[in-house]
């Protein structure tokens, strides 16, 4: 490492150690590139997270940035600003089922005020707090405040943080049956849970359970939460992903993607739900601030063309069908799965115990991409990847890929 990054990086040690990232330090980025502060030049297929997606240094978002910022940054939610009176109705006009919005900042605080509406419905009905059970998914991934670690039903996210909060019951995703047998005591104030889960392997939620769990809640009288942080504002190739389903929810969950890499998070509230909180039920200091409304407009527009739609759709097909290749080309994938521009690519169980030593082989080769689970590798690229960009990451996977193979 050149003495221009070692010293950038000694910086780390101011860190709280609770991440592992890899060791080298990104200073710029144009469209699918980033760049190192050694110069390096790196194909990215990660978007920090399914959240630069729009690619990097963007220009209507980083023009609407500048505008904003010459005219006000913040204001608090004691006064009206133009950006996210705005930002909410077209918020409510795109989903095609809310009635209302409340922005907040991250995708974990969406979720919290989604799983607290849920419980203060619930409340409004007049059930005790023993029948307002939240139902969640193992492999589901929902923040990592206090209550979504709680409903994120990962164990090795929870660790260490007990006592945790009481009223969540767990099933396995994609299982109709236990859903059934989870919701039959009449307990269940809601089902929440991703179209697609992300951490826990990007594995899409199939037609029948989908259909069911709206069924199921009709049913019981229970609220259907969809988590589409990670899965929403076009990853699939529709603008909110339970549009693949045909399905209409209760609530939605929004973030990543509708900041284009500015933080911003929103929880959408249908019909059902839209006024049962009052004035001061719940609040954010920074939450719909201007910076991010303005930024939030123009991802929101630009996610919603067609031009996203169709390209979502042709680098899909190419990014899936490349991977397709490597893996048959090396033997190392079980499985290539996923929808639009949200993939995973199933390594084999004999090369799971690996997967950490396959993602820095990657960085060395210059391409950047995510882990899923325990034995998945991730691939979110931003929605408008070129075909140049795309097929040059591909190139450098498969490069990773046969440097790993030839390690072993």
């Amino acid at each position: 490492m050149t003495a221009v990054a070692e010293p950038l990086l000694s910086l780390s040690q101011y860190y709280l150690p609770v991440y592992r990232p890899r060791q080298l330090v990104l200073e710029r980025g144009q469209g699918a590139r980033l760049w190192d502060t050694q110069g390096r030049e790196f194909i990215d297929l990660a978007a920090g997270i399914a959240v630069c997606s729009l690619g990097h240094n963007n220009p209507d978002l980083k023009a609407a940035l500048l505008a904003q910022a010459d005219k006000l940054w913040h204001t608090s939610n004691m006064f009206y600003s133009e950006p996210p009176l705005h930002l909410a109705q077209e918020l409510v006009e795109a989903s095609r089922f809310a009635s209302r919005v409340f922005l907040c900042n991250s995708g974990a605080e969406a979720n919290e005020v989604a799983i607290k509406l849920v419980r203060k419905w619930a409340a409004a009905q007049g059930r005790p707090p023993e029948k307002r059970v939240i139902v969640t998914f193992r492999g589901s991934f929902h923040g990592r405040t206090l209550a979504t670690v709680t409903a994120t039903a990962q164990p090795k996210y929870q660790e260490g943080y007990e006592p945790l909060p009481g009223g969540f019951r767990y099933a396995d995703f994609n299982d109709v049956a236990q859903l059934e047998a989870a919701m039959a005591g009449g307990d269940v104030a809601a089902v929440m849970f991703e179209p697609v889960q992300g951490e826990g392997g990007v594995m899409p939620a199939s037609a029948e359970f989908m259909r069911r769990a709206r069924e199921l809640c009709d049913q019981h009288d229970a609220l259907l939460v969809l988590d589409e942080i990670q899965v929403g504002m076009g990853r699939t190739g529709q603008l909110f992903a339970h549009w693949n389903w045909g399905v209409t929810p209760d609530i939605v969950s929004l973030a990543k993607a509708l900041g284009g890499g500015f933080p911003v998070g929103a929880m959408l509230a249908g019909p059902k739900v839209a006024e049962v909180m009052g004035v001061g039920a719940h609040g954010t200091t920074f939450g719909g601030n201007p910076l991010a409304a303005a930024v939030a407009r123009v991802a929101l527009r630009t996610l919603a063309s067609d031009a996203i739609k169709a390209n979502v759709a042709r680098q899909s097909a190419a990014l899936k069908a490349g991977l397709e290749a490597i893996g048959a080309e090396f033997g190392v994938f079980e499985q290539v799965r996923g929808m639009g521009l949200m993939i995973g690519a199933v390594l084999k169980p004999e090369y799971v115990a690996d997967i950490g030593a396959l993602l820095d082989l990657a960085a060395e080769k210059q391409v950047l991409i995510l882990q899923a689970g325990t034995s998945v590798l991730r691939f979110v690229p931003p929605l408008n990847i070129t075909d140049e960009e795309l097929a040059e990451g591909l190139k450098r996977v498969r490069e990773a890929i046969a440097a790993y193979v030839a390690s072993r």
